[in-house]
């Protein structure tokens, strides 16, 4: 039910963004799938979700404070909005901390630790390549260099086929 409730928050968050919510919702979407099968434990496929709900929540105060969506700025103003809606729902600290932190990182692709940060990139990968219209080439690099889960590395496969 928190789950629900979050994409609701989030939803209303972004109200009038129908591009920004298609987003998130995609990254929950294969982030939760790519999770199951490779059957990561109960919390961390908990924190996974939270975190591909929420992971691009800095978009709005990055662009009035930078006049940017770009990646560094989200990872810098993503975590205190989050942390703030987050509390409001009744996450546990030990879950806020973790997303706060996948938050902060999730466009910082060296030293990925942890199969919940494995995962959330993957699935924002997977979303992203679509949304941007990148070339064979661009995905083949991706595929390469980032992509490290055999379901994550299947999706894109299938996907890009």
């Amino acid at each position: 039910m928190k789950q629900t409730m979050l994409l609701q928050k989030m939803i209303e968050y972004f109200a009038g963004d129908a591009k920004r919510i298609q987003h998130f919702i995609k990254v929950h979407s294969f982030a939760k799938v790519i999770g199951q099968l490779e059957e990561i434990d109960e919390k961390q496929q908990l924190i996974l979700e939270t975190a591909a709900i929420v992971h691009d929540i800095g978009i709005k105060n990055s662009e009035i404070k930078y006049k940017s969506s770009a990646g560094k700025y989200q990872e810098i103003e993503g975590p205190a909005p989050a942390k703030a809606m987050l509390l409001k729902l009744g996450y546990e600290n030990i879950v806020i901390e973790r997303v706060c932190y996948l938050i902060a990182h999730h466009h910082t692709y060296d030293h990925i630790e942890g199969n919940d940060y494995q995962i959330l990139v993957e699935a924002d990968f997977l979303v992203n390549l679509y949304e941007d219209g990148v070339s064979e080439k661009a995905v083949q690099t991706v595929k390469k260099n980032i992509f490290k889960t055999a379901s994550g590395t299947r999706l894109l496969t299938t996907m890009y086929a």
